[in-house]
């Protein structure tokens, strides 16, 4: 099954099938995860409105964390078995996986305000995703920084598995240090969220899942049409660089 998509005109054709229903899916469950969370959801008695930030905060966290451990494996993948679909894949997660954590530590740091009375606190939690989100831009600028395309991907895909140790820390920052953010409210074990708040928040996990899937599929069409174009160019210098000899 996953040899048999290392073809890209297979990939696309996969691709095009269920791209219509990721869309739609994610926009309907976007949809109702903001309307409920926004309207329906019930102010807390401490945080007020302000809880509402959870809604796109949490979410945006699990994304963050979910998407580089799916780098990671791509990455694994692409050195171990050489799958190119696996290193176009990795490449493509990275842009995606840098906003969620952007997103993450711009909607904590506006609830941050509010109930912590600062923009920032240099905690466990929130340092590690900061690092989180400069280690995508690193991931990036390797990828882009060499002349052979492949040379720079397998660098990446190295620089990706060793940097996955910063995944353990976020997870665990509450538990070995010292820090302002509360521990997991949802765990194996359950859940001390109240049912009237924690549907919306997994209807807006699963959105973001969606979405995360629905524009990884856009951007691996993306990497793979400019490596088409790229092989192209390298063909057409190639072919002048004989006819030049040849004269």
């Amino acid at each position: 099954m996953i040899t048999r998509y290392a073809n890209p005109s297979r990939f696309f054709s996969l691709a095009d099938t269920i791209a219509p229903w990721l869309w739609g899916l994610t926009l309907i469950t976007l949809g109702v995860g903001l309307t409920w969370a926004l309207f329906f959801v019930p102010a807390d008695y401490q945080q007020g409105d302000t809880v509402r930030i959870m809604y796109i905060h949490v979410p945006a966290a699990w994304m963050c964390m979910f998407v580089y451990a799916s780098m990671a494996i791509a990455s694994f993948v692409a050195l171990v078995w050489r799958h190119p679909l696996a290193e176009i894949s990795a490449v493509a997660s990275a842009p995606i996986g840098a906003v969620f954590t952007f997103l993450c530590l711009a909607t904590g740091s506006l609830w941050g305000k509010p109930m912590w009375g600062t923009w920032w606190e240099w905690d466990g939690r929130m340092t590690s995703v900061l690092i989180l989100f400069f280690i995508y831009l690193g991931y990036m600028a390797i990828v882009n920084a060499f002349e052979d395309a492949g040379s720079g991907r397998r660098i990446a895909s190295i620089y990706c598995l060793v940097a996955v140790l910063i995944l353990p820390n976020i997870k665990y920052s509450v538990e070995w240090w010292n820090t302002l953010h509360q521990g997991a409210s949802i765990t194996a074990g359950g859940s001390s969220i109240d049912a009237s708040m924690l549907w919306p928040l997994l209807i807006m996990a699963i959105a973001f899942q969606l979405l995360y899937f629905s524009l990884l599929l856009v951007r691996m069409r993306s990497e793979m049409d400019a490596a088409r174009l790229r092989s192209t160019r390298m063909a057409a210098m190639r072919q002048a660089q004989r006819k030049e000899e040849l004269a």
